[in-house]
């Protein structure tokens, strides 16, 4: 029976530990994390899944102290996997496995190599993203490519809605090379990275919308973190002001000579941006209680209201 060491988390991890264990893989031993309370969880618990089937769990602060290491080499793994884990795995991981150690990233690498890969990818403005299997080397998100497939970023999804379609896709991934990784006709290429760039971890400020950008780019920072993700704001007359759902709109900035302003109209809220183009406000919270367009609260009594 082939044996594996497996570290996972999120919505990836979970599906991918699903594929291990129907194709029969032994998990002897599984790295996850404590969720954080702070953090609203809308992904499959990886730690219930493996209690759930009698696997081993454990939850370490620091996976690369030398006892976790030489619990690993004891388990005598075929195979290290890494499936969402959020910490960075030492290159004295790397050497456990006998056959190697493999990622699952979720992006088309080598594009969007590092952190929150979907988040960046739908602020980009990109048309598609995806799951990659790769080895694992020093470098992150850097080593050769086993199998990777694609999913579609539309006009309006949000990281939410991509981030389960990635799952989707890296199941799939993993469900077909598994098979040739346990036979050892696994092929793979490397990667080219000057095809690429690293992305850093984005934190709750990133949120903060930047009105010199054009409607598009506001559009597409308003997905790529909205709820359950921490969201877009602005601060407005005191007032915290969170965009959870827009549209670019197909009529231009009513206000042009004022953008970027907010205002409403015909029962909507609506942002003029600094391109001549303007937001319909789907969904617009003001110090966390819906802001209605019919019946705004004081600070957005008089409008248009500039926006900075």
């Amino acid at each position: 029976m082939t044996r594996a060491v497996v570290f996972a988390y999120s919505e990836v991890g979970a599906r991918c530990l699903a594929v291990l264990l129907a194709q029969g893989i032994d998990v002897g031993l599984l790295f996850t994390h404590a969720d954080d309370p702070g953090e609203g969880r809308w992904f499959a618990s990886v730690a219930e899944i493996a209690r759930a089937r009698g696997l081993r769990v454990e939850m370490p602060e620091d996976p690369n102290a030398p006892e976790w290491i030489a619990l690993g080499r004891a388990a005598a793994p075929d195979f290290l996997f890494s499936f969402y884990y959020r910490r960075l795995l030492g290159v004295q991981w790397l050497a456990v496995p006998r056959r190697g150690a493999l990622n699952m990233h979720g992006s088309l690498l080598p594009k969007y190599r590092g952190r929150a890969p979907v988040h960046w990818a739908i602020l980009s403005g990109e048309t598609e993203t995806g799951a990659s299997l790769h080895y694992m080397v020093a470098e992150p998100d850097a080593g050769a490519l086993v199998d990777q497939q694609a999913v579609p970023i539309e006009e309006n999804e949000t990281a939410l809605e991509v981030s389960l379609h990635v799952a989707d896709a890296a199941a799939a991934v993993l469900a077909r090379a598994l098979p040739r990784l346990i036979a050892g006709t696994a092929t793979a290429r490397p990667l080219d990275l000057g095809q690429g760039s690293v992305f850093g971890r984005r934190r709750p400020e990133d949120g903060r919308i930047d009105w010199r950008r054009g409607a598009r780019a506001v559009h597409d920072l308003v997905r790529a973190v909205a709820p359950p993700f921490p969201g877009a704001f602005t601060d407005l007359n005191g007032c915290r002001l969170s965009l959870l759902e827009t549209r670019v709109d197909q009529a231009p900035a009513r206000h042009r000579a004022l953008a970027p302003c907010l205002y409403a109209a015909d029962g909507a809220w609506y942002a003029d941006c600094v391109d001549g183009r303007r937001l319909r406000i789907l969904r617009l919270a003001a110090d966390g209680r819906a802001a209605l367009a019919e019946a705004p609260p004081a600070a957005l009594a008089h409008q248009p209201l500039a926006l900075v």
